[in-house]
């Protein structure tokens, strides 16, 4: 697996890599991870072959520059872990270069995961996004010798890459028809990111927590401008709710969130930082709903779907989420904007002081257990060896 990011970094898709990981070995398979190097202390793992990197910005992610250099320190690696089988592409820069790289040198079958939605996350974080665009379809050309014009947009910078691949997946079958839609690939697969068996069937046990005196709201994610953290704050204090409300995450908009939290009177919001997996899930049992802010961003919107199967309902922002979910699970904002966001947030909390309001019951745990997702991938790498070796050559 190929991933931009170290796995023990902050993000849903590394969260997402480690089930991954863990469960292909606990179904008898061997996982390799590339990622660039960890920025600082941790504990070394055999199964992950870090890259020499870069740092990429004041937070802990970095990159690793594709070419020679990194394709012989890769090989080096991989020749200590056996033969390998499948090339499973979970990056859309400098990582999935590397890893097109290593299997054609390698004569390997490629499956990609699309995580992310490269135009909007591009331009929602990057000043100059259509240089910074150009500037990725320019090494793309480069290190992939793809003989094409440099990618004009994200689309076609994405298709760039999945004209090499087998097969391509994507956690939802929203992010799947729009990738249909704009011709990234003819069929994508759709493999959710699931959520720990083990972890979930210990929580689900458990009985529901009491209702307190004031509803828990849950916030979980990156504090970056995509997530809409500083917007969403706003908006709670437009709203004056009463009701304590918890903010899971970290990154460039800390320090703004923490002022804009402690100038609030009426609702009670604490920026918990980042927690373990295991107690993420833990608090979204124990909250009452889940907000999720995003726009238009998010490929699945993962924390939803875990809220959903630990029997929390979450309120919306993006109707392309809605629209994957059953319906009765959750709130959806009647609008963009931060008023129509306060609004919700108004009728979210009224709705659970009364009882009234969504309910997940009509969502399936089992759906979404990460046993489940890996029995799906492993299909989709036995389809993409098939026709590697029936047809020789990538279809797209």
């Amino acid at each position: 697996m190929f991933v931009d990011q170290h796995p023990d970094t902050l993000g849903g898709m590394q969260t997402s890599v480690r089930l991954q990981r863990r469960f292909l070995e606990l179904a008898g398979h061997r996982v390799t991870i590339v990622s660039p190097r960890y920025r600082g202390n941790h504990a070394s793992d055999p199964a992950v072959i870090e890259l020499p990197s870069v740092p990429l910005g004041p937070g802990e992610y970095s990159m690793t520059i594709p070419g020679k250099v990194s394709d012989r320190l890769l090989a080096a690696a991989m020749a200590a872990r056996g033969p390998i089988d499948v090339v499973h592409v979970q990056a859309d820069f400098w990582q999935a270069i590397i890893g097109y790289r290593f299997a054609r040198d390698n004569n390997l079958p490629v499956v990609h995961t699309m995580h992310n939605r490269l135009d909007v996350g591009i331009a929602a974080t990057m000043p100059l996004p259509g240089l910074v665009q150009r500037g990725f379809g320019l090494a793309q050309k480069a290190f992939l010798h793809t003989g094409l014009p440099v990618a004009a947009n994200a689309w076609t910078y994405l298709r760039r890459f999945t004209d090499r691949a087998q097969r391509v997946t994507a956690p939802s079958s929203h992010f799947a028809r729009l990738l249909q839609d704009e011709h990234v690939f003819a069929h994508v697969d759709v493999v959710p990111n699931g959520m720990d068996d083990g972890i979930a069937a210990g929580l689900l046990a458990r009985p529901p927590a009491e209702p307190g005196p004031r509803p828990r709201l849950a916030w979980v994610g990156r504090f970056s401008a995509e997530k809409r953290l500083l917007p969403f704050l706003d908006a709670v204090a437009m709203s004056n709710i009463d009701a304590e409300i918890h903010v899971f995450g970290d990154g460039a908009d800390r320090a703004k969130a923490e002022a804009k939290a402690k100038s609030m009177d009426k609702p009670t919001v604490v920026i918990r930082g980042k927690v373990p997996y295991g107690k993420m899930l833990d608090e979204l049992r124990r909250a009452d709903a889940l907000v999720q802010t995003s726009q238009g961003f998010e490929t699945q919107g993962m924390t939803v779907y875990e809220a959903a199967a630990l029997g929390t309902p979450s309120l919306l922002s993006d109707r392309s989420i809605a629209d994957d979910l059953p319906e009765g699970v959750y709130w959806l904002t009647e609008d963009d904007s931060i008023g129509g966001l306060a609004d919700a947030l108004g009728r979210c909390v009224d709705e659970l002081r009364s009882g009234r309001g969504p309910q997940t019951s009509s969502f399936d745990p089992a759906s979404f257990l990460q046993s489940r997702q890996t029995q799906l991938m492993v299909e989709v790498y036995a389809a993409a060896d098939r026709e590697f070796r029936s047809q020789g050559q990538p279809q797209g």
